[in-house]
């Protein structure tokens, strides 16, 4: 199978930035009254918006997070950004090598991407094709996002290959019946991370953007 546009997520895919901001998350929660460890923040929120994250918490705690928790959270994440963040190994030579037009769906919102991948010299080899979950009515598992960016792509979804590092994207991509592959490079994953991204739909597994090329040669196949 040949594909005519490649969609990247952007966390833990083009940046390495997912240990980072669970620490984060981490942190901010705690302080606001709802203790939870990067660990835990890594199993059960990556890959989805802030917004379902929240709405999750909040229905747990009883009542909504302080109106400080948003800024708070920003304002950390953006200065570990800053001093710690860079671009996932080989993405600017793998960009390089890619024939299909590119794009990125996140379920961060439209500031975060223009923080990181600015930070990381990424932001101006992609815009204006990145679109956040912030833009459609579900964010990741929901396969909104992901239809989102082929539609605003002119792109058939069949024709479309997602490069994903969460179960939550992965089930994205498949449910917008697009093919996925799972990469498994960033400092985040753990030991066997990549069959718990092939059991959940990833057609094959990579951990070094080197590999992408030939993997979409192959029509996604290792």
């Amino acid at each position: 199978m040949s594909f005519d546009l490649v969609i990247f997520d952007c966390d833990g895919v083009l940046v390495d930035s997912e240990v980072i901001a669970c620490r984060v998350d981490a942190n901010t929660l705690t302080r606001h009254g709802y203790p939870i460890t990067a660990d835990q923040v890594f199993d059960r929120f990556l890959g989805r918006s802030m917004r379902e994250i929240n709405l999750e918490i909040e229905a747990e705690l009883g009542h909504g997070l302080p109106d400080d928790f948003g800024p708070q959270r920003l304002e950390e994440l953006y200065r570990s950004f800053s001093a710690e963040l860079e671009a996932m190994p080989h993405i600017h030579a793998t960009l390089d090598t890619l024939a299909q037009p590119v794009c990125v769906a996140s379920s961060g919102t439209h500031e975060r991407m223009r923080v990181s991948l600015g930070r990381t010299g990424l932001y101006d080899r992609f815009a204006p094709h990145i679109f956040s979950a912030t833009q459609v009515r579900n964010g990741k598992p929901a396969p909104d996002l992901f239809l989102f960016a082929a539609a605003q792509m002119a792109m058939p979804p069949k024709q479309c290959l997602v490069v994903e590092d969460s179960a939550p994207g992965i089930a994205a991509a498949r449910a917008a019946g697009m093919t996925v592959l799972g990469f498994h490079g960033g400092s985040h994953c753990r030991p066997g991370y990549a069959d718990k991204l092939r059991a959940a739909g990833a057609a094959a597994t990579f951990d070094d953007m080197r590999e992408l090329a030939g993997l979409i040669e192959r029509g996604g196949a290792d």
